[in-house]
């Protein structure tokens, strides 16, 4: 199918997990995508992987030069932008005891800052009728242990997406947010020390899963897509939870 053909869509932290299924997912249904990350190596991967109709843009979503380039390569290249995809996130564990000015400053800048101004610098370049999906997650709603400040900003991505599903309206943007569950990605692996502990954690999510497992990177990229397309033409404003059904029992 050909749901986003001739569309342009950037993707924030498109280089692996969630936002490389995405990007693979937008490419087969016909559009042209600019992935964004951090790490060289990575968006050099991913663009051998996918291998057409896509551009990779190093860029630290933190860092308003850095968008600003980041729209300038999309503005040269492709003249505007019909999705986007703000999906740059992080995650450290901290007890509320545990929490420094550094890890709430890092937590946040990238969670939080990073999504509002890569929205922001990004709207003189949306086409009427475009679309923003940001990424949230079922912590933003569920008390998980050491989860305090990704949580609390994770919430603030919800609450975003009420915002500017009321402010961007006259300007036809429609503004959704998806909030995975459990989902195999590199992120599990970053949150422990070995491979063990990662399958380990992998386990114990899937036992808390109501569909008795965690979900993959193209089950996320599919919903996105999802709100991506004119099949969610009148969908605004949610926050769709893609989890197994682990935030809903």
């Amino acid at each position: 199918m050909n749901r986003l053909a001739d569309k342009t869509a950037v993707i924030t932290g498109g280089s692996s997990g969630i936002g490389l299924a995405t990007a693979q997912r937008f490419v087969d249904e016909g559009a042209y995508v600019f992935i964004v990350g951090r790490r060289q190596a990575e968006l050099d991967k991913a663009v051998q992987q996918i291998g057409r109709n896509m551009s990779a843009v190093q860029a630290d979503v933190t860092k308003l030069q850095n968008l600003d380039r980041l729209y300038s390569v999309v503005r040269r290249e492709r003249g505007s932008i019909d999705v986007l995809f703000a999906n740059s996130g992080s995650i450290e564990h901290r007890t509320l005891d545990e929490i420094t000015p550094e890890h709430y400053d890092a937590t946040f800048n990238v969670n939080v800052r990073g999504l509002i101004f890569a929205v922001q610098k990004a709207l003189p370049l949306m086409a009427h009728a475009g679309t923003i999906i940001l990424t949230s997650s079922i912590a933003g709603v569920k008390g998980l242990q050491a989860h305090d400040a990704y949580s609390a900003a994770k919430a603030a991505v919800r609450s975003l997406a009420r915002t500017w599903t009321v402010e961007l309206r006259d300007r036809g943007i429609r503004v959704n947010a998806i909030s995975p569950g459990a989902i195999d990605t590199p992120i599990i692996d970053s949150q422990v020390s070995t491979a063990a502990q990662a399958d380990e954690l992998r386990a114990r999510f899937a036992a808390a899963t109501p569909l008795g497992r965690i979900g993959r990177p193209e089950e996320i990229a599919s919903a996105v897509l999802f709100l991506a397309s004119e099949d969610s033409s009148f969908v605004a404003g949610i926050d769709l939870f893609v989890d197994g059904g682990l935030a809903q029992v």
